[in-house]
């Protein structure tokens, strides 16, 4: 019984998910152009589909009805921008600074163009 009614709250929570999600995308289609804010690429009612609501603060509740949080980004772009932000979370020591690369493939290239001479 327990099991029913958590099955029940899961299913209504997605269902509440879809439903703002639907809003916030249909509403930002309404609101801006049909094009990418990054790669610029134009889209039609064809592959409209491939066409993302990017929410900017990377806050989904952020919904605005002003749309300021969103930008349109294609799938591609929108997975580009998320990665992002992930290879930044992953990349850093304990300090929280980035990680340089320390290889210079460059390094003896002085040495060998003076040996030509």
């Amino acid at each position: 019984m327990a099991q029913d009614r958590l099955d029940q709250i899961v299913l209504e929570a997605r269902r509440n998910a879809e439903k703002r999600d639907a809003g916030y995308r249909a509403q930002a289609l309404k609101l801006f152009p049909w094009v990418c804010g990054r790669c610029g690429r134009a889209f039609t009612h064809s592959n409209l589909q491939l066409l993302e609501v990017h929410h900017k603060n990377s806050n989904h509740q952020d919904n605005p009805p002003d749309g300021s949080n969103w930008e349109l980004l294609c799938t591609y772009c929108h997975e580009n921008e998320h990665s992002k932000l992930k290879d930044l979370e992953g990349r850093t020591d304990a300090a929280g600074a980035m990680t340089s690369a320390t290889f210079n493939p460059f390094a003896g290239l002085k040495g060998m163009l003076d040996g030509k001479k």
